[in-house]
Order: C-alpha cells, then structure tokens, then sequence
C-alpha cells in the first residue's frame, strides 16, 4: 500500500502565536512530506509494502533503520496534527476522571509531561499512553514511539508532543520549556478524549 501525506485540518497560521505559521508549514510540508516519500520507497518490494503503519511499528526491529524512522515519523506526525486545535478544549467525561486519578488535575498532567519532555536529551517525543488501563507519561528518542516493540514503555498513545528542534525552533530557539508551556494551549482534547476510549 501506498502511504499519503495527510492535510493539516486548520490553516498553517491557525495556531498562532503558540506555533507560528512558517514552523507549521516547514514541519508539516518538509519534515512529514518526506517521512512518507522515504517510508513509501524503502517498503517498496518488501513485505512492509501491504501492511498499515502501526502492523510496521508493531515489528519495527525486524525492519532497517530506513522503515523504522520513517514509520515512526509518519505515525507520529500524523498523530500530531490531529491532537493540535485553533479551537482548544478541556478534558472531559472519562479522560477528565483518569487524568484526576493518575496526576491529580490537569496541571498535575501537564508538569509531569513538560518534565519529561525537557529530560528527553536530544530529539524525540513525549508521550501520554494507556498502558494495563491507565495513563502513564513516557518519551522516545528519534522517531521511535510506545507502539514499537523497541520502545522502552510500551502502550497506547493519545497525546504525542513532538520536542524536535524542528517543531519549534524558529519561534522558541533552544527554548524546549517555553514551547512545551505554551503548546497546552492548542492542544484538542476531545480528540485526546476519543482515543482514550478507544484505548480501553
């Protein structure tokens, strides 16, 4: 199968001014745009060429270095476009009751993933997972994410912050904290909500 390069559902300016239009554009078009073009050549002529991003992930040790990234940075890309919204939310309902009991409250939430996301050394993600029915903060190194077999933690993921220089250095320069504080800002959590439960 041949994988696509999704569309944003908002404009590239849409989250402004906690993400600036010329990083989303950049990110978006270049970084993701040519996830899914190497993605699509390395599985050409191997078995990863019929199956769906996540059955790659689900084995991504038996597959080269090539398949690997670019999976994970398709997946992941994909992932975090659709958790980013102009017009934010609040937790609600199921995911409201989860995120009291595993952190306490939303800012609970939010510090303990900001901290994991500035001790991520490097490139990589930070992650909010169902793993045995609850939530747990981990992160990734690279493109790697919690549905790897290779992943340090594994579960479920629902919300995905990339901390790439990539996602956010025209705006924030080596300013990870700053960026990680304000991206709560756009972040749509009824979509966050709807995987939950289809996690559990």
């Amino acid at each position: 199968m041949s994988h696509l390069h999704p569309a944003l559902p908002y404009a590239y300016n849409a989250l402004e001014p906690h993400i600036d239009a010329q990083t989303m554009e950049f990110h978006h078009q270049k970084h993701h745009g040519s996830a899914v073009d190497t993605l699509n050549k390395s599985i050409a002529g191997t078995d990863a060429e019929h199956k769906t991003v996540e059955a790659i992930l689900a084995i991504a040790s038996t597959y080269p270095a090539a398949i690997r990234n670019s999976a994970g940075s398709h997946y992941n890309h994909s992932s975090f476009w659709q958790v980013l919204t102009p017009t934010p939310t609040q937790p609600a309902g199921a995911l409201a009751a989860a995120i009291e009991d595993s952190f306490g409250s939303l800012d609970g939430l939010k510090e303990k993933m900001n901290a994991a996301g500035i001790a991520r050394f490097g490139s990589g993600w930070v992650w909010l997972i169902v793993k045995d029915g609850k939530l747990e903060i981990t992160s990734s190194a690279n493109q790697d994410n919690p549905l790897m077999d290779t992943a340090e933690v594994r579960g479920t993921p629902i919300l995905g912050i990339d901390i790439w220089e990539h996602a956010y250095y025209l705006k924030y320069q080596n300013r990870r904290p700053e960026y990680l504080t304000n991206i709560w800002n756009v972040i749509n959590w009824d979509e966050v909500g709807r995987r939950y439960e289809a996690a559990m």
